[in-house]
């Protein structure tokens, strides 16, 4: 027997202007549904200021208060059903492993066509697919002599309909009331492994490597805290701080990470992402944010075998990643290449393979506010040492043709995937 999905998922619009909006699951418990569920909110553009999260390791209840994020109308039907998607239904076995069961990886399609190229128009292509629930795995977009631009984008269908020709119909005519005459034709089919060699990401300078992707912390972490708690704490930027403290004295059955960091767009994300990568399990948590942008967590969680983390090694590599993603949660670069100038941008996959919903709508609109065209465009995968990052390379065609000088144009880009107004 299972129970009502309309229990599983409960939505509480907000009553007045300013409050939040109130999500409550409830259902079983699987590793690293946290993540999942803190992935979609971040995708329907909606930040989590509050949150509070339990489990008995079998069924777990989690409530998180969020508030959107700028004048886009949050879908709340459509992201009840999103969220129910990835909750495990009754029947299944409980204290779900995702990593151990076969995932069946969603079919990709080859989105081609042509236009004629004008100021915005990459981001408002990617905003038609956002709303169609198409995600962009990767992109190619290049810009000839004559201002015609051919897009290729290989995308994935959340509803699982682009086989249909209803489906493939519906996202060129909606492209179409978007682009106008200048677009002149439009083809979906499947992607083949020939079309996806064609496209292959563009190798990284060898300066880029060292200078985007080696691991950073701020200059004040310089020894190896003691093995029982493992604690850090600097200055980030202004007045605000982060720390990272793991304690295993409070609890007799959990280990508990205290976090303080500044307030960002996906914050929970990147945390219960790591988790979720560490294969550490949250039995407790509490999120707050207070009024000056800074957020309080609170996680008391324990490893796969349900035991605290007692390694000292352990206790500081998982602390390390945690100081990393919090203190450069995406990695910006803006850099000449040539006559042209490049905007590089980078974040990091989840081990399952997903990467973070709407890097490229925020890149694209950050440029598309600035008045600065986007003469080619690229999103890759690449492997570092023991991490696979997805990489957003923009040409932004010769320096003396920006209406934005370099530092304001890296300035707006970060300011957009941060949620910093």
């Amino acid at each position: 027997m299972g129970i009502p999905s309309d229990d599983v998922v409960l939505i509480q619009e907000p009553e007045s202007a300013g409050d939040p909006s109130v999500i409550t699951v409830s259902c079983p418990d699987k590793t690293g549904l946290g993540c999942d569920l803190c992935r979609i909110i971040l995708l329907f553009g909606l930040n989590i200021v509050k949150g509070d999260m339990s489990t008995d390791g079998r069924w777990c209840y989690i409530v998180f208060w969020v508030m959107g994020r700028g004048e886009r109308a949050t879908r709340w039907a459509l992201l009840k059903n999103r969220l129910l998607e990835i909750c495990p239904v009754v029947t299944m076995p409980l204290v779900v492993d995702e990593v151990a069961g076969l995932v069946q990886r969603p079919r990709v399609y080859l989105l081609k066509f042509s236009c004629y190229d004008r100021m915005g128009l990459l981001h408002d292509v990617t905003q038609v697919l956002c709303e169609l629930e198409l995600t962009i795995r990767r992109v190619k977009v290049s810009t000839t002599p004559d201002g015609r631009v051919l897009d290729l984008f290989f995308i994935t269908d959340n509803k699982e309909q682009l086989h249909l020709k209803a489906r493939r119909e519906e996202t060129c005519d909606k492209l179409k009331s978007v682009l106008g005459d200048s677009m002149t034709n439009c083809e979906i089919e499947v992607a083949s492994d020939d079309m996806s060699c064609c496209v292959n990401a563009s190798p990284l300078p060898p300066t880029v490597t060292e200078e985007m992707f080696a691991p950073e912390l701020p200059e004040e972490e310089s020894s190896v805290s003691p093995p029982k708690c493992s604690t850090y704490s600097s200055s980030v930027s202004g007045n605000s701080s982060l720390s990272v403290k793991v304690d295993n004295m409070l609890s007799p059955a959990n280990t508990l990470i205290q976090i303080q960091a500044e307030d960002h767009k996906g914050l929970l994300y990147d945390i219960m992402r790591t988790l979720k990568d560490y294969n550490i399990q949250l039995s407790y948590g509490r999120f707050y944010t207070s009024r000056n942008g800074i957020c309080e967590i609170d996680l008391f969680v324990v490893q796969m075998d349900g035991r605290k983390i007692i390694d000292p090694q352990k206790q500081e590599a998982l602390c390390i990643r945690l100081r990393m993603e919090l203190y450069r949660p995406l990695r910006v670069s803006l850099a000449n290449r040539g006559p042209d100038t490049e905007l590089l941008v980078a974040n990091p996959v989840e081990r399952s393979g997903k990467g973070r919903p709407l890097v490229f709508y925020d890149i694209t609109l950050a440029l598309k506010i600035l008045q600065v065209r986007i003469f080619l465009a690229e999103i890759g995968r690449h492997v570092i040492g023991d991490r696979e990052w997805e990489v957003y390379r923009v040409h932004l065609g010769e320096g003396h043709e920006l209406s934005a000088s370099h530092t304001k144009i890296e300035e707006q880009v970060k300011k957009m995937l941060m949620g910093w107004d």
